[in-house]
């Protein structure tokens, strides 16, 4: 798969241990093949962001795992249960991805693409309101 990188989300995953490398770059190809207007940036100085219309993800490497942080405010369906964190979260819940562990690539895949469809809807505040 082929799409616009942005050097400093590059950089951010070259400077990882190479399993959480790997978790990130999947990551990175499953937001993509979401949707091929999606956009990556850094924001808050150092973290890989996934945008269209809006947040859909985030990375945040820690010692032990690769959070992947999910900008839905807590309205996507998670019927396989990868959420590990925030379930009450108002505005973002966490994927976990530890050492050795899959990505869950198709439930993220189905759940990036609810976030964007609720992006371009108008975001998940306002569909929250209505």
């Amino acid at each position: 798969m082929t799409y616009e990188k942005d050097e400093r989300v590059d950089a951010y995953i070259d400077a990882l241990p190479e399993w959480q490398q790997t978790v990130c770059r999947r990551v990175r190809d499953l937001v993509h093949e979401a949707d091929p207007a999606v956009t990556e940036t850094i924001k808050r100085t150092v973290q890989p962001y996934f945008v269209l219309d809006g947040n859909i993800c985030a990375l945040l490497a820690a010692k032990t795992h690769v959070n992947v942080f999910l900008y839905d405010g807590a309205i996507v369906p998670d019927p396989a249960g990868i959420i590990t964190a925030g379930h009450a979260n108002k505005t973002a819940r966490t994927v976990a991805v530890y050492e050795g562990a899959h990505v869950p690539a198709e439930p993220l895949l189905a759940m990036f693409r609810q976030i964007i469809a609720n992006n371009r809807a108008g975001g998940w505040r306002r569909l929250k309101k209505d």
